[in-house]
């Protein structure tokens, strides 16, 4: 097997990426959305930019509100039917709990609304949720130390995504845990 590309859903908070590492090893293109602001070479990917690998596609889905730069994956196995298989979410939402929209900048609540309304909650029930967190990151509020979920399950069942539009941004941030001591710094490296 050899890596070709690395896909960044966000620019990391809590934790140093590797992600230039990797490349520089690999020889393997970085991938973000095109609104990301890095300090090295990267691909700039949009909303509904497909990549395929073999018979597998993967369809970019630009989900800002976490971060601007926010997106989602969503993976569809043709070997199996046209119907997308599972969407890899990284911090947009989470099992029990959706990204908490303080990284996101003036906008980031309703960007996150509409995100996960607009985008990930459109999708149908059987598609399977893979957030990059559980239970223990301060990227949210409530995750469970489930690994993943259906958006099915999580429509009917996420608090976070119970609220309305109008008590979306007040409800999240509410009691939001206190973010890593040394996040600026980490953001600062992970840009590059």
């Amino acid at each position: 097997m050899r890596i070709e590309m690395i896909i960044g859903t966000h620019i990391q908070a809590d934790h140093r990426s590797g992600e230039r590492e990797l490349a520089g090893a690999t020889g393997a293109a970085v991938m973000y959305h095109r609104s990301t602001q890095l300090g090295s070479p990267f691909t700039a990917v949009d909303d509904g930019t497909e990549i395929l690998l073999g018979n597998v596609v993967i369809r970019v889905l630009y989900t800002p509100g976490y971060t601007p730069e926010s997106i989602s994956l969503l993976v569809t196995d043709l070997t199996r039917g046209n119907e997308p298989w599972m969407v890899l979410t990284g911090d947009t939402l989470f099992v029990g709990d959706v990204g908490r929209p303080d990284f996101g900048g003036e906008e980031g609540a309703e960007q996150l609304y509409e995100s996960l309304h607009g985008k990930l909650l459109s999708l149908p029930d059987h598609v399977e949720v893979y957030p990059a967190h559980i239970s223990g990151s301060p990227c949210g509020r409530a995750m469970s130390g489930k690994p993943s979920s259906t958006i099915g399950f999580e429509r009917r069942f996420n608090g976070a995504l119970q609220v309305g539009r109008e008590r979306f941004a007040d409800e999240l941030r509410r009691d939001l845990p206190a973010k890593p001591a040394d996040f600026l710094e980490t953001i600062r490296r992970n840009r590059g």
